[in-house]
């Protein structure tokens, strides 16, 4: 089923605005929602409509209904694991009530399906299992965890009650349009540290391995997943790459032969953590297309140019 009208949560974000890159390529009309407190403007094209909207508000609901959209891409989050932590009572009034909130509007505007971001690392947990599948139990160990398996839960009853739902649960996204400042992954962090002259701080041991994903396979699992509502599905790579590996290439692409400083790990963070893709491949016919060197060394590049 062709997508004609779309609307993106916190579509001019990293993520989102890529999926509407995505999505006006092929001809579709997007609303993007989004409180641009993380996202910025000039992420989107300029015949994108944007309304400046907390996917908490009241106004969602009569926004979306007036616009009508027969798909629905929710991205709009707090993502912070630390502020998680600190703030919890915040983490869930975004990630919950937000979502019910949008799933609401969807709903009651008539959209067809409906798809929602999530995490893999910070749904698994601390497993043994490696790459993880989609059968192993959740089991968070942050706010920021519980409360994206209880939207994914959210999505589960409205899928039951009318309105078709996917879930996508990403790895460690990176790619062009990551902002380094904020709630930024390491790639961008390092990148932007490597390219100013400035060192880069490792927590731990530089071992911790985790699944990094470029963007733009993220963008088209997004889409692969709006064809086949009802399903929780992992969006990586089943490869896993450790934090000193990562700075090894990002370094090598920089020009910087100087090491990372080291500094004590961070409570609570996961060792190992990769999912394996192997339901989406089966069953929504994606597989991700950039290797981890190739896509780390295209973003310096990027960076470079659009510093």
């Amino acid at each position: 089923m062709d997508i004609k009208r779309a609307v993106v949560t916190g579509g001019a974000g990293f993520i989102g605005s890529h999926i509407v890159d995505t999505l006006t390529a092929k001809g579709a009309e997007v609303l993007v929602i989004d409180d641009l407190s993380s996202g910025k403007r000039d992420n989107l094209p300029a015949n994108v409509c944007l309304e400046t909207l907390d996917v908490r508000a009241d106004g969602v609901i009569p926004l979306m209904k007036e616009f009508r959209p027969d798909t629905v891409f929710h991205l709009a989050a707090q993502m912070d694991v630390r502020r998680s932590v600190d703030d919890p009572l915040f983490d869930c009034h975004v990630n919950v009530f937000g979502t019910v909130n949008v799933l609401t509007a969807s709903l009651e505007s008539g959209a067809q399906r409906f798809v929602m971001a999530s995490t893999g690392g910070a749904m698994y947990g601390d497993v043994d299992i490696i790459p993880t599948p989609e059968t192993v139990l959740p089991l968070p160990i942050s706010p920021y965890g519980i409360s994206k398996l209880c939207g994914e839960r959210y999505v589960g009853y409205f899928n039951d009650n009318g309105l078709p739902g996917t879930v996508c649960r990403f790895g460690n996204v990176y790619g062009p349009r990551q902002d380094p400042h904020g709630e930024a992954g390491v790639v961008a962090i390092f990148g932007s540290r490597l390219l100013n002259g400035e060192p880069c701080t490792i927590f731990g041991d530089g071992t911790q391995v985790r699944d990094y994903i470029h963007v733009s396979d993220v963008a088209s699992a997004f889409l692969a997943a709006a064809e086949r509502p009802g399903g929780v599905f992992n969006i990586g790579t089943k490869v896993g790459t450790s934090v000193n590996e990562l700075y090894a290439i990002l370094a090598d692409e920089a020009g910087v032969t100087d090491g990372p400083v080291y500094a004590p790990a961070r409570k609570g963070e996961l060792q190992l953590s990769t999912l394996d893709p192997g339901l989406a491949e089966r069953t929504l016919g994606w597989k991700a297309k950039i290797g981890i060197e190739d896509g780390l060394r295209s973003y310096i590049r990027w960076l470079r140019e659009n510093r």
